[in-house]
């Protein structure tokens, strides 16, 4: 019984070293961030920045949506190229289902691409 479990153990041993290595990394980054970061932030820095425009007081205040809309088309090609390369590595041994799934999905992508096409998302002024 200990053999097996020390031949276990042993297979699994560059799996730990792997995550021992990497925690170490991570720490070391996280480590010399601190240390060799710049203290004094000019005010430009400390501003309030989110969403691609300046804050407001007023949440019933009207914005412009087109930086919500680029996030959008962002989404539907990062998802379709996510999603399409383990889709066609597969696709020998997925068949009819697995094809018409994806078209399925791709038709929900392209209705949400055409939406943005409408809104005018495509356009830059």
């Amino acid at each position: 019984m200990s053999q097996s479990l020390t031949q276990l153990l042993l297979t699994y041993l560059p799996l730990i070293v792997f995550i021992g290595v990497a925690a170490v990394i991570g720490l070391a980054l996280l480590v010399v961030a601190f240390v060799v970061a710049y203290r004094q932030p000019d005010p430009e820095k400390l501003s309030a920045y989110e969403c691609g425009f300046n804050a407001f007081d007023d949440a019933r205040m009207k914005f412009d949506i087109r930086y919500y809309l680029v996030a959008i088309l962002f989404i539907i090609f990062d998802l379709e190229v996510s999603f399409l390369f383990p889709w066609a590595t597969a696709l020998g041994r997925l068949g009819q289902f697995g094809f018409w799934s994806m078209m399925v999905f791709l038709a929900v992508l392209t209705v949400g691409f055409i939406y943005e096409w409408k809104k005018g998302a495509l356009e830059w002024d």
